[in-house]
């Protein structure tokens, strides 16, 4: 098939690669080879994507070349070779994969680069990063690297067992906990600069599953409680070189306080992501016993928690069950209460639309004895009179409107037309006032 650069373009933006090939007799890798070699631009994927939703997408223009002419060749599909009678098929070799322990845990690529494009933080606090989808990990940026190990050997640890650590998908019912940063718990907090930073946080937890059972993970650097000395503008640890190196007349004007700083130790939280499933389990760095050597412990106190876990689920999952009855019998009877009340101002409504009726139509009656009256007095009155009242006398009934009783009931609402109840029951009528 022979076509120009411009009749190929059309071609291309006209359908996906994939429906176009056959009708030149090549597939759509080999079709988009012959697009490159001629440097004629396709859609990419995205762009019918778009166009089947009904949204705008731009199609790449055209570069300048030359107008030659392009031969399309079919390809030939290779022809099987047939067997020769009494041949023995060729002997099938089995390849064995081979197995490798991951170095990285796919979770953590890309981790450190986004964890270290942070908001402005002071010297030694907890880095922010902008992104907000990332691992449940919280470190200072002098931790950092320590704390991607230890997440990393224990992702590993648990994938090793069968357990895939993932963040969790959007839309779902699991919360993320709130972590305690302090090493040692304290009544009150004095984080950051002026106790008043705030310590970032992912926004949807990291879990695993065992069986059925979720359990999140959360890995944070501890705090200390540390003297900060205020000191040529800036505050400084007191047992820092800096500080200590000072002579006293150097400190006239300074002052100490106490601040929260990330003390490079580590801290693994194992909670219950379920709302209302309140489960927890830490494990933390001591002297004796770094973190990165408790994992083989942490994994089996995770596999035999699960019993425990599961029962706490299944109760809470009870108790949400209790409560949405108890909740929808309640919403129930309140409205089955509003409905009632309704019912009732219905009937008194329209109780009391109809005597106002009836008093209005009493008094168009009078007014109507009134008209006859002077009707009668019309016809014994003399010509020159009755001549001249006949017509203002018309006037007067037209502007008094209608006297029939039928007309004033028609205007009357029942209590159906007010409100009509949503359940049956029989309708409950006010006692009348005497």
């Amino acid at each position: 098939m022979k076509l120009t650069r411009l009749e190929l373009y059309e071609r291309v933006c006209g359908a996906p690669l994939s429906k176009l090939a056959p009708e030149f007799g090549l597939s759509g890798t080999a079709l988009a080879a012959v697009c490159k070699q001629y440097q004629v631009p396709y859609p990419g994927s995205g762009y019918w994507t778009r166009k089947s939703l009904g949204l705008a997408a731009e199609v790449p223009a055209l570069p300048e070349g030359s107008d030659e002419t392009i031969e399309i060749t079919p390809l030939v599909p290779k022809q099987r070779r047939t067997k020769e009678p009494g041949e023995k098929p060729p002997r099938k070799t089995r390849v064995v994969p081979k197995t490798h322990r991951l170095a990285h845990h796919p979770l953590l690529f890309g981790v450190e680069e986004h964890m270290r494009k942070t908001r402005d933080v002071k010297d030694g606090e907890f880095l922010r990063p902008y992104k907000r989808i990332l691992p449940d990990l919280i470190s200072s940026e002098a931790a950092l690297p320590r704390a991607l190990l230890i997440a990393n050997d224990l992702y590993l640890a648990l994938d090793k067992q069968g357990y895939r650590v993932h963040i969790a998908p959007p839309g779902n019912d699991f919360r993320h906990i709130h972590v305690n940063e302090q090493e040692v718990e304290q009544k009150d907090r004095k984080y950051g600069r002026y106790h008043s930073g705030s310590i970032w946080a992912p926004d949807r937890p990291t879990i695993f599953y065992i069986d059925t059972v979720p359990i999140g993970l959360a890995l944070t650097e501890m705090t200390e409680r540390v003297t900060m000395r205020y000191l040529n503008g800036g505050y400084h640890r007191e047992d820092s070189k800096l500080v200590r190196a000072m002579k006293p007349w150097d400190m006239t004007h300074s002052w100490t306080t106490e601040q929260d700083l990330p003390s490079g130790r580590l801290r693994i939280i194992a909670y219950s992501p379920k709302s209302g499933v309140e489960w927890t389990v830490s494990w933390q760095d001591t002297e004796q016993e770094p973190l990165n050597t408790m994992i083989p412990k942490i994994v089996e106190r995770l596999q035999s928690s699960t019993d425990s876990l599961q029962r706490l689920m299944t109760a809470e999952d009870e108790a949400v069950a209790k409560r949405k009855i108890e909740w929808e019998a309640e919403r129930e009877r309140h409205d089955r209460k509003e409905d009632a009340r309704k019912v009732v101002q219905a009937l008194t409504d329209s109780r009391q639309q109809l005597a106002e009726t009836i008093e209005k139509w009493g008094k168009a009656m009078t007014v109507e004895r009134f008209f006859l009256d002077a009707e009668e007095r019309l016809r014994c009155a003399d010509e020159e009179r009755r001549q001249r009242l006949t017509e203002r006398l018309a006037l007067a009934r037209a502007m008094m409107g209608s006297v029939d009783p039928l007309d004033f009931i028609e205007n009357w609402q029942a209590p159906d037309d007010r409100y009509r109840s949503k359940y049956d029951r029989p309708p409950q009528l006010p006692a009348q006032e005497h």
